[in-house]
């Protein structure tokens, strides 16, 4: 089985203010950029046959600090995919979180996300789908060995849903923390296991 390392990536100034989404010229904090370092050690005991990340700058930055610490020389590249983008949040992307609290159409998003489709984006389900088929062909790809994915928490938690077999709008009571790692081990005929959610901890732990 392939053991697929799911990473959010580390903070950026706007992480818990705003809807950065597709937007370019997000990247990481100062604090994000030290996080990001320590995400790296951590992940240094885990041999890595690849690196995929979401083509943003904060995801590239994440994934570029995983592999600086990883013991193979030459280092792994880093491999752009765009079916590990963040969400496609429309017209919605840029706007403070507080402004969008006081949406009506805010509420779908908490409590039934299944039918939300963000104005000029994409809907949640087809951001589900886009995400757990491109998990499935890394998985075929790498039917052994651990890889890193680095990718955005709204993803992560779709994923998780879809693999865990609940439904869609259920995915809120998931948390993904900036810079913590979800790890699935996905067969490329169909077994699944969720080994750990949202972790910071040592490696070694998961089983």
């Amino acid at each position: 089985m392939a053991r697929l390392l799911l990473v959010r990536h580390a903070p950026t100034p706007e992480t818990g203010r705003s809807l950065t989404g597709r937007l370019p010229g997000h990247v990481l904090s100062e604090d994000g950029q030290a996080i990001a370092a320590a995400l790296g050690d951590r992940l240094s005991k885990v041999s890595l046959a690849a690196i995929y990340t979401s083509p943003l700058e904060r995801t590239r930055q994440t994934a570029e600090a995983i592999s600086a610490r990883q013991a193979k020389k030459p280092a792994l590249d880093v491999i752009d995919h765009p079916g590990l983008l963040e969400v496609d949040y429309g017209s919605w992307s840029g706007r403070t979180l507080r402004s969008l609290y006081r949406l009506a159409a805010w509420r779908l998003v908490v409590t039934a996300p299944s039918r939300v489709h963000f104005p000029a984006g994409e809907s949640l389900v087809h951001a589900q789908a886009r995400a757990v088929a491109t998990l499935e062909a890394l998985a075929r790809r790498h039917r052994k060995g651990s890889v890193a994915v680095v990718t955005h928490a709204d993803i992560i938690k779709a994923v998780v849903s879809h693999y865990l077999g609940q439904p869609l709008d259920l995915f809120n009571r998931i948390a993904v923390s900036p810079a913590s790692v979800t790890v699935l081990d996905l067969g490329a005929n169909g077994p699944v296991r969720v080994v750990t959610l949202n972790s910071n901890g040592d490696p070694a732990t998961w089983s």
